[in-house]
């Protein structure tokens, strides 16, 4: 969406670009919560204490997912065995390394329907959260808008047109927020 109204299309840009990292860091906060299937990234977000550094985990390591309920941490240096198992417990995953000395294997046991049920309570409570981020990124760029309108730099057609094509922003953004948790919702509830 854009408007080809030069005093307003920099905000309509900056108001956009707001908007697209606010989608994506809704999807990574829903990549974190476990659904009680074995995915690779639940660790994404796990960093290590390694040679006096914090460093994520797919720097120092493989993770794979043999089955559905088991995921394989392989390091490449066999000396951040400790230090993987440590960060995996301080985590907020809830899973328990079982260390054999080459490899970590996590057990990502099912989750129970009250359980499930939570997670989805949860998962619509971030996504609202990201809906009124997105709400307020409009609500900043019509402020500004309006305030264009006052110094007599923009029309009132002009701001019409603006807060149209405004809307129709939010609103597809919104509506990407809602698919993302739709899938997120199913992936949860499906056994």
């Amino acid at each position: 969406m854009s408007v080809n109204i030069p005093q307003i299309q920099p905000l309509f840009v900056q108001a956009e670009e707001k908007m697209k990292k606010a989608v994506e860091r809704m999807r990574q906060d829903f990549v974190s919560i476990r659904t009680g299937r074995a995915t690779g990234t639940l660790l994404d977000h796990l960093k290590l204490e390694y040679y006096g550094s914090q460093v994520p985990l797919k720097q120092v390591a493989a993770v794979g997912v043999p089955d559905g309920r088991t995921i394989e941490v392989k390091p490449w240096d066999v000396s951040a065995l400790p230090a993987i198992e440590k960060a995996i417990l301080a985590s907020d995953l809830g899973l328990t390394p079982s260390n054999d000395g080459k490899i970590i294997r996590l057990s990502v046991p099912t989750l129970t329907e009250d359980r499930r049920k939570e997670l989805c309570r949860s998962v619509r409570k971030i996504a609202e959260e990201f809906r009124v981020a997105v709400r307020n990124d409009r609500r900043e760029v019509l402020e500004k808008v309006k305030k264009l309108e006052k110094d007599k730099v923009v029309s009132e057609d002009q701001r019409k047109v603006a807060e149209t094509s405004l809307q129709a922003l939010t609103d597809s953004h919104i509506k990407k927020i809602d698919e993302s948790l739709a899938a997120k919702e199913k992936d949860i509830m499906e056994v």
